[in-house]
């Protein structure tokens, strides 16, 4: 019970800070506007991606929302089975944030097509009637806005000369995503592995 509420409160805290973030950002402003919050390694840079996390665009926004939707389902599963077999609270948590990250971005490509005029660099987006916005449903573009330029690669070393590193755009979702995951590689790996997500639940009647 109590795993089931850590979850749920997780779930809905990163939901709820990832939407007002970009609430905030859409209705304020123009597509493409940078802010630099601290010099020139930490950016508030707003654009749209139609396309994978961090930016990457590369598949259809109709295809890759209904990726989101199998992802989540299934990660949905495994969040249940270690409840059930009262997995590590962290280990709970890290893929909670998962979760969270996915149906954060899902919500953009829902609904964003359907409440937001289109975002230009001339024109902040506002909220419309439902259904007379620039898209349809699952067409929405996910917004990112978190910049870190933290510096620029020498010009003489090969390839990477002159680029930026981590030149990723982002949101907080993404940011969730990326950081369950690291730390369910990192610190649970060997536990998932050797419990088997999907073998009979045992000692269920144990106390937390």
């Amino acid at each position: 019970m109590r795993r089931s509420i850590v979850a749920t409160l997780i779930i809905l805290g990163i939901i709820i800070i990832d939407q007002i973030i970009k609430f905030e950002i859409k209705t304020s402003f123009f597509l493409h506007e940078d802010f630099i919050v601290a010099r020139n390694w930490f950016h508030i840079f707003f654009t749209e991606n139609r396309g994978m996390a961090f930016g990457m665009s590369f598949v259809g926004t109709m295809f890759l929302a209904l990726f989101r939707v199998v992802a989540i389902a299934f990660f949905c599963v495994i969040l249940s089975h270690l409840i059930r077999r009262k997995a590590p609270y962290g280990l709970v948590a890290c893929v909670a944030m998962i979760i969270a990250g996915a149906s954060g971005n899902i919500i953009d490509n829902m609904f964003y097509g359907l409440i937001f005029t289109e975002s230009t660099p001339f024109d902040v987006a506002h909220l419309v009637s439902f259904g007379q916005g620039y898209g349809s449903f699952l067409s929405g573009k996910v917004v990112d806005m978190f910049y870190f330029p933290l510096f620029t690669w020498p010009d003489w070393i090969p390839v990477l000369g002159g680029g930026t590193f981590f030149g990723a755009i982002f949101n907080f979702a993404d940011a969730s995503i990326s950081c369950g995951a690291v730390a369910l590689a990192l610190f649970y790996y060997k536990y998932v592995s050797h419990m088997g997500l999907f073998k009979k639940t045992e000692n269920t009647n144990k106390k937390d």
